[in-house]
């Protein structure tokens, strides 16, 4: 069931006659997603499934349905010379009803403050609509004032999404441009460390000359916000990945997701972490959040295969690994798990052809021998191979070669070498044995009554205290909430705000002298009634005045509305129907 509180920001459309100003309406979505995220209680879609849509002819339905959110912002930017002009409207998708829209002509050096007001604007009517949430005086925050250096930002991460080398190299020109403008943009210097990290990986560029430019533009990042969280998330990245540190990859994406709990990424990598450890609840937990709010990122669905192979649940892992390779025939961790996923079922022959299939290029030779081998010793087989995979792991270095003779010396039932190789992890931090030991391919070994102390020192963690801070609650004492009501409804009753259809939650709490918070809390909880409501019951109360009144027979049923100060004929007639059970042309026919 979706959330009335829920939401998706569409893609700003670029509807400048340059082209290259897509970079800039990108910047504009993603600042006011970030901005709505940042609100306990409203459900937000994330980056990568709004922009699924960029581009798409899909209805606001299909739209609607695919993410599960009641409402959608729609918007436009166009850009001459240092001028923007940026429109914005807020859809309920159920109702069909555009309920909110305005448009704004500013100089571009204003970006920063119409992105917030924007952010803002949107978070009250929410509000306002749908019920009680606290707001900050201030959403957006760019990290930097610089509008050179936030376009060449923004430029950057534009080139950076597209995955090839010729754009990825145009992003680190536009990251390193970016810094030289403002050395403390923390964002760009992390978008150079994913960058390199990109360009090693990939083998784009020398491994170890990227690899140092990654780290150190990491340390760089550290250096401004040690609390950043796609800080964080990259450092967890690091400890995993080249140090096997599980308790330094924890403690990491434990801290990113304290300081965002909104960051898919984390989220996704949090759940991993739990699903190695065998703690499936708080996988699930961490998997079925990000789910709710990036539902169309590969990557949440490959996560989602994997914690169904880690539960054993492989006809089902299957069915979502398919469909990414039916996608993306080159996405290597779903083709790795594919063939996991037919061994386990048994499918010998299929892992065995579907391994023939696959590019040499795509694995390691030491991935490919042991996988080969793997299978041959499943069916029953000795593998004249073997040897040459042991010789091959008498490399330090040579992780893929010990992560398959742990598997293979397993399901040999072969557990003191199983356990011998295991040792690898704390001599050369392997982290692709940290990978395998828990994974179903590797499920015998836990019958050895050795398995449960490598377990607690593979996936050891230090518990760390919790430096979380509990957000203020916007609840007054009772003594203070009473004298607030007495105050509003008295206010309501001899200032008759309600007759200004350009009021709002935030300019009635000025009047009042209360924050915006507390007056939505006051409304939602005390009350109960968001200020839409509220403040209709009372125009309702005004009209039906009106239209008893034979002074006022010469003016139309509308026109008693605008008067009572709706400004807006739909909204009247839904809202009558609602309190009184009846349109208006009805009551009064019933009262004449």
């Amino acid at each position: 069931m979706k959330s009335r509180k829920s939401i998706a920001v569409l893609p700003f459309t670029n509807m400048s006659a340059d082209g290259e100003n897509d970079f800039f309406c990108d910047g504009i979505t993603e600042e006011i997603i970030d901005a709505m995220s940042k609100i306990s209680g409203l459900k937000v879609i994330s980056r990568t499934s709004s922009f699924f849509f960029k581009n798409h002819q899909t209805t606001l339905q299909e739209i609607s349905e695919k993410l599960q959110v009641s409402n959608l912002l729609e918007g436009s930017v166009r850009i001459a010379n240092d001028v923007m002009r940026i429109k914005a409207q807020l859809i309920n998708v159920e109702e069909d009803e555009v309920f909110w829209a305005d448009s704004w002509d500013r100089k571009k050096e204003n970006l920063f403050k119409i992105q917030d007001e924007i952010s803002l604007l949107i978070a009250e009517k929410m509000r306002e609509h749908y019920g009680h949430m606290d707001i900050q005086e201030q959403l957006v925050h760019t990290g930097t004032n610089n509008l050179s250096a936030y376009e060449h930002l923004l430029k950057g991460r534009h080139h950076f999404r597209q995955w090839n080398p010729e754009d990825v190299n145009k992003s680190i020109t536009h990251f390193e441009t970016a810094t030289d403008l403002d050395n403390q943009l923390i964002d760009a210097f992390l978008g150079l460390a994913d960058a390199y990290s990109f360009m090693a990986v990939a083998g784009f560029a020398p491994r170890e000359e990227a690899w140092v430019k990654s780290i150190e533009n990491i340390q760089k990042a550290k250096s401004l916000n040690e609390h950043h969280e796609g800080l964080n998330f990259m450092l967890a990245n690091q400890s995993f990945f080249t140090a096997a540190d599980y308790n330094g990859a924890m403690k990491h994406i434990l801290r990113s997701v304290s300081v965002k709990p909104t960051y898919p990424d984390a989220q996704h990598f949090l759940s991993f972490l739990y699903m190695l450890r065998g703690e499936m609840t708080k996988a699930k937990e961490h998997l079925f959040f990000s789910k709710s709010i990036d539902p169309l990122n590969p990557e949440t669905k490959f996560y989602e295969a994997y914690f169904l192979y880690r539960n054993n649940d492989y006809n089902g892992s299957l069915q979502l690994i398919e469909e990414l390779l039916n996608a993306n025939d080159k996405n290597l961790p779903a083709i790795l798990i594919h063939v996991y996923v037919l061994i386990k079922l048994k499918r010998l022959d299929d892992a065995a052809n579907r391994l023939k299939e696959i590019k040499v290029e795509t694995f390691t030779p030491d991935e490919r021998l042991g996988l080969s081998i793997l299978i041959e010793v499943l069916k029953g087989n000795a593998s004249h191979q073997l040897e040459q995979l042991e010789k091959n792991a008498k490399e330090p270095s040579a992780h893929q070669a010990h992560a398959y003779l742990f598997l293979i010396y397993v399901n040999l039932g072969l557990n003191d070498k199983a356990f011998h190789v295991l040792d690898q992890v704390f001599i050369s931090a392997s982290p692709v044995l940290l990978l395998v030991f828990g994974d179903p391919l590797a499920s015998k070994i836990r019958e050895d009554e050795r398995w449960l102390t490598y377990h607690s020192k593979i996936y050891h963690v230090k518990q760390e205290s919790s430096t979380v801070k509990k957000s203020k609650s916007a609840r007054p004492d009772e003594p203070v909430v009473k004298d607030q009501i007495v105050r509003l409804t008295t206010h309501v009753e001899t200032e008759r705000p309600f007759l200004n259809p350009a009021l709002s939650l935030r300019s009635l709490a000025g009047q009042i002298e209360i924050h915006p918070n507390q007056l939505s809390w006051l409304l939602n909880d005390s009350l109960g009634k968001n200020f839409n409501e509220f403040i209709n019951h009372h125009r309702i109360a005004h009209f039906k005045k009106l239209i008893l009144d034979p002074d006022n027979s010469h003016i139309s049923i509308i026109g008693l509305a605008y008067e009572s100060g709706f400004n807006s004929k739909t909204v009247f007639n839904t809202a009558f129907k609602k309190e009184v059970g009846m349109t208006p042309k009805e009551f009064q026919k019933r009262q004449s």
